[in-house]
This record gives structure tokens, C-alpha cells and sequence, in this order.
């Protein structure tokens, strides 16, 4: 089964009593951030502390860790530390990615780590492509805080000056196989515009969304989970299109709309998402 990513909750990695908590949280990965939520005098500190929580319980919860920048004056050691994390960590997240070189420079100091990439700049968006391609990279995190502020835009609630950057990273990670999460949604006590964003990520294509706080993953974690309609017109589906194979025929029909391998393939993916889903949460 692929491992679910509906829900990616950062966490700072200053902070130790939110850490503790995060082992009892409904998310299905943490991000230990030592960047943008870690004040440039605790960095030390929290990278020292990030070291011995992960040595805690986190049971099924993918643990990404976010460092800073190579080109900051604490990248380099927050590199060297991930590097001795193997079987405590499951990937390193890299801020500011524009291209795959910056990916190469971080593989190279972290042999043994799988990649992720936030994806919020332009120049990022220009190069998705060869970005995703990397193969080191496995998962992209959209940063559309940071892209809102290159750009220059307005906030709107239908997110129209992101579509251009969102879509150009959902093709190239779609393109070669990578997980593709969502950027955060900073009113945290706006439950009806938390959900629509959540919805219109999940109809464009995003596996999840990153979230700044633990009030918004049940929404986030219903929106980008199979309905329990889905999932039974996947059944159906697939025992249909098995019924008319059987028969010798190329497609079938359910609730009068043809089935054809095409929907099958997508049906069992449904399943297997569901199945997931049901694992972490068991």
C-alpha cells in the first residue's frame, strides 16, 4: 500500500512539548521544522533537541525534517545532523528549491535520507520538471506563502494567482511518480475556508496538505480520503469490468457510464489509498 499524506503538520522543532504531543496527533506525517519557525538564536538548540525526539514514537507518522538553506549559516550543520538520523527520519525537506542542482548539493552531504523539496519560488516553478525528475527526490511541498510573496500577489479564496505554480508542480510530479502536498492555509480558525481549499487541492490532484495547526486535520484528513462512495462504485467497477472480461468483452457499464481499464486502474488505486488510510489509522 502507498503511505497516505492527507494531513502533513509542521511542528517547530524548538518546541519540545509540541513534539511530545505530535506522537498522539491524527497526521499522517510531521514536518520538524528547523527554518522558518525556529528564531535564529535557538537554531543550535533546536537542532539538538529534534535529535533526541525523534528518538521517541512516532508509529506510523512519516517524520520529515525541514533544515535551512546550504546558503544560511546553519544549513550545513542542520545537513550534517540529518545525515545521522537514518532510522530515526524518514526524508529531509530543502527550502527554496530552483533547481536540481540545489538537490544535488544536499544529496551529497545526506547519503542515505530520501529528498523532499519546497517548491515556492518562481524560478522553482520554471524548473519543476527537472526538480521532480531528481532521483533522490520523493515527495514536493508547495510553499505558497513564500511564492505569494515573489509574486507579488493578492490573496484570493480561489487561489488564482497560484494556479499557474500549483499546476506546473502537480504535472511534474505526476510525470515521475512523486508525492505532491498542498501549501498551508494560515486562518487556522476558519474551518469553511480550510475545507474549500482542501477540496479544490484534492479535485486538482494533491495527495495532502501541509497544515500550521492540529485543529485543521480532521478536515484536511476527510478531504483527501476516498468518500465511502468512492470506494464502493470502485468496487463495483472493478467487479464489473472483471465480469465483462470474463465474458470476453473490452469494457462495461456501470450506473450507465462505460468502464474501461482506464477506470479500473484508478478504481484499485481508490482501494489501495482507502486501505492505507484504514492502516494508519488502525
Amino acid at each position: 500500500m502507498t503511505r497516505p499524506y492527507r494531513s502533513v503538520l509542521y511542528i517547530p522543532a524548538a518546541n519540545l512539548r509540541a513534539m511530545e504531543k505530535a506522537q498522539g496527533l491524527a497526521t499522517d506525517a510531521i514536518i520538524f521544522d528547523l527554518e522558518d519557525a525556529v528564531a535564529p538564536g535557538e537554531k543550535a538548540a533546536a537542532r539538538e533537541g529534534l535529535a533526541a525526539a525523534l528518538a521517541n514514537d512516532y508509529g506510523p507518522r512519516a517524520r520529515i525534517v525541514r533544515i535551512n538553506g546550504l546558503d544560511s549559516e546553519w544549513g550545513q550543520a542542520d545537513a550534517r545532523a540529518c545525515a545521522a538520523l537514518v532510522g530515526k527520519a524518514d526524508a529531509v525537506l530543502i527550502p527554496k528549491v530552483n533547481s536540481a542542482a540545489d538537490l544535488d548539493r544536499v544529496a551529497a552531504l545526506i547519503p542515505d535520507l530520501p529528498l523532499w523539496a519546497m517548491m515556492e519560488t518562481p524560478l522553482g516553478m520554471l524548473n519543476a520538471a527537472e526538480i521532480a525528475a531528481h532521483p533522490r527526490l520523493q515527495g514536493m511541498v508547495m510553499g505558497t506563502n513564500d511564492l505569494a510573496k515573489e509574486l507579488n500577489s493578492r490573496f484570493r479564496a480561489d487561489r488564482l494567482p497560484m494556479q499557474a505554480g500549483l499546476g506546473l508542480c502537480l504535472l511534474a510530479a505526476k510525470a515521475y511518480g512523486k508525492v505532491i502536498v498542498d501549501g498551508v492555509f494560515n486562518a487556522f480558525k476558519d474551518e469553511d475556508g480550510l475545507r474549500a481549499e482542501c477540496e479544490q487541492g484534492r479535485d486538482m490532484g494533491f495527495d495532502g496538505k501541509t497544515l500550521i495547526h492540529p485543529a485543521q486535520l480532521a478536515i484536511a484528513n476527510q478531504a483527501f480520503a476516498p468518500t465511502d462512495g468512492e470506494i464502493e462504485l470502485a468496487r463495483r467497477q472493478i467487479e464489473a469490468f472483471e465480469a465483462a472480461t470474463a465474458e470476453g468483452k473490452g469494457v462495461a457499464v456501470v450506473d450507465g457510464r462505460i468502464v474501461e481499464n482506464l477506470h479500473v486502474d484508478t478504481a484499485r488505486k481508490t482501494l489501495d489509498r482507502a486501505g492505507a488510510i484504514a492502516a494508519m489509522a488502525g
